[in-house]
């Protein structure tokens, strides 16, 4: 009976020992939520347009076809036409990321980025710095063969009683050489306050 009661004690202590005794800190008001639940704080642009946007644009762009090979694609700065803040670079990595998930396309550095590869090309080959052997060559990046481009518009209607906001996102996907636009698509999103 003691050695029972002994082998519980013993068990109970072990788990106790293995309960997650690590302390919170900071406030008891927050959270964590989930990253893909439906965002509905404001009517502004927010988690929610950005992950619809995204996934949109990826999916689209994937099934066109357009992409075949895996071609070098230069992504710009999508133009933000809204009232608001909005970071558009946000938008664009999200759409890089799920496309080279995908193993769709592969990216060549972006206007922010390029002038960083050059100086780091500078570095190597002109600083005396690296052994000879492991230097990156000049004249052997890859150009793209495409570049992806877009803009975020808006539309905000007021009443007494309400607030209206519709968003038009565009991208396009052209063709370096030929200039031709050889992909797009849009996707709208209307978001409607009560007051």
């Amino acid at each position: 009976m003691f050695a029972r009661f002994s082998l519980i004690a013993v068990l109970a202590l072990l788990a106790a020992g293995c309960a997650n005794t690590s302390p919170t800190l900071g406030s008891k008001n927050i959270s964590y939520g989930d990253t893909k639940a439906v965002e509905t704080v404001t009517n502004e642009f927010g988690s929610t347009d950005l992950q619809m946007i995204a996934e949109s644009m990826t999916r689209s762009l994937a099934q066109s076809g357009i992409l075949q090979g895996r071609p070098v694609v230069q992504v710009y700065d999508v133009k933000n036409k809204t009232s608001e803040y909005i970071d558009t670079r946000e938008i664009t990595t999200s759409i890089k990321t799920q496309l080279m998930k995908s193993g769709t396309a592969r990216f060549a550095s972006d206007n922010t980025a390029m002038q960083s590869q050059v100086d780091q090309l500078k570095l190597q080959n002109q600083s005396g710095l690296y052994k000879k052997s492991t230097v990156a060559k000049t004249g052997n990046m890859i150009a793209a063969k495409y570049r992806l481009e877009g803009s975020i518009s808006s539309i905000v209607k007021r009443s007494s009683d309400y607030k209206d906001v519709f968003y038009k996102f565009s991208l396009q996907l052209i063709d370096v050489e030929s200039g031709l636009a050889e992909w797009m698509d849009e996707k709208e999103i209307r978001k409607t306050t009560e007051r």
